[in-house]
């Protein structure tokens, strides 16, 4: 079985040593359009290059992302499991991936975090990261400044529509771009983040928002090549946590996505009291059916936890 041959070899995976550098830690600026040539063709072959990607999934919400040669890790849990403070409460193991630990991790050149809570803000995961990556630069939503601040020292804070630019290994440089996500307390409160990533002038840019919430109107004049998204809902009685399905198809749509890369962030091994009342709507094959009757030239491309996977442009006109 693919899964457990990644859990076997995690110890094997070859990720590029980059060199780390840091960022500015001043405010973030207005964010630009993105603009993507409509008649970019792409296919997910094996490469190299500055205009190619690679995406490392290790459950729930946590990445390693290769993005023209920069690497960033993003909401990483890897230390425990996920409980939020309150185990008796929620309680989830990883299913594939339980081995690999921070030592694992590849050279990073930015840790990215999109909200403040403890399944993308793990506080046991980021103070021994901090220990070890002290000068590590972060990219983060202003929620999490009381979390972070404490642990690393060149945090940038991104408010929606502020970007700030990140250079790693080679002078390789990609632009971050936060996008309003869920409002996660009351209406007043700031938004959380996504983010568009987009390396260079020519490469695949990326979009990564892992409650499936967004604001179409913010989102309206961008365009992302890569979508990575929930796709199947999780739902408690009378409110939905992470959503999906026919709302993952309408970014898709709204961002001319070529890619949807889907995440499983609710597939863990879980215990607890909101574990017995938390249920999932919809079903992969449910968003495949919807996907090719809604947007046919996009492709689902599911990753494999532990495995990277690789998209590039085979050519651009």
């Amino acid at each position: 079985m693919a899964l457990q041959a990644a859990n076997a070899n995690l110890s094997s995976l070859s990720f590029p040593s980059h060199t780390k550098r840091r960022t500015r830690t001043s405010n973030g600026r207005s964010c630009s359009r993105l603009n993507i040539s409509a008649s970019a063709a792409a296919s997910p072959v094996a490469s190299t290059s500055s205009r190619s990607i690679r995406l490392t999934y290790l459950e729930a919400n946590s990445w390693i992302w290769d993005i023209g040669g920069v690497n960033v890790l993003v909401d990483p849990i890897l230390v425990g499991n996920l409980d939020f403070g309150a185990p008796w409460m929620f309680d989830g193991a990883k299913k594939f991936l339980r081995n690999f630990k921070i030592d694992d991790l590849p050279d990073l050149d930015c840790l990215l975090i999109t909200q403040s809570l403890d399944d993308h803000c793990h506080i046991k995961t980021l103070t021994p990261l901090s220990k070890r990556n002290p000068d590590l630069p972060v990219i983060a939503t202003p929620n999490a400044e009381s979390i972070l601040q404490p642990l690393f020292s060149n945090v940038t804070y991104l408010e929606p529509g502020e970007k700030t630019d990140l250079e790693g290994k080679d002078g390789a440089k990609v632009n971050i771009c936060a996008t309003a996500g869920p409002v996660l307390g009351p209406p007043w409160q700031r938004p959380e983040n996504g983010y568009i990533v987009k390396p260079g002038e020519n490469g695949l840019s990326l979009y990564y928002e892992p409650h499936c919430v967004y604001n179409e109107s913010f989102l309206e004049n961008y365009r992302a090549d890569v979508v990575i998204t929930p796709v199947i809902k999780q739902v408690l009685p009378f409110f939905t946590l992470v959503s999906g399905q026919e709302d993952a198809i309408k970014l898709a749509k709204l961002l001319q996505a070529k890619y949807i890369v889907p995440m499983r962030n609710g597939d863990l091994d879980t215990k607890g009291v909101l574990s017995s009342i938390l249920s999932s709507v919809g079903t992969m094959e449910a968003f495949q059916e919807m996907l090719v009757r809604e947007i046919p030239n996009a492709k689902l491309l599911q990753p494999t936890p532990g495995l990277p996977l690789e998209i590039s442009y085979s050519s651009i006109s």
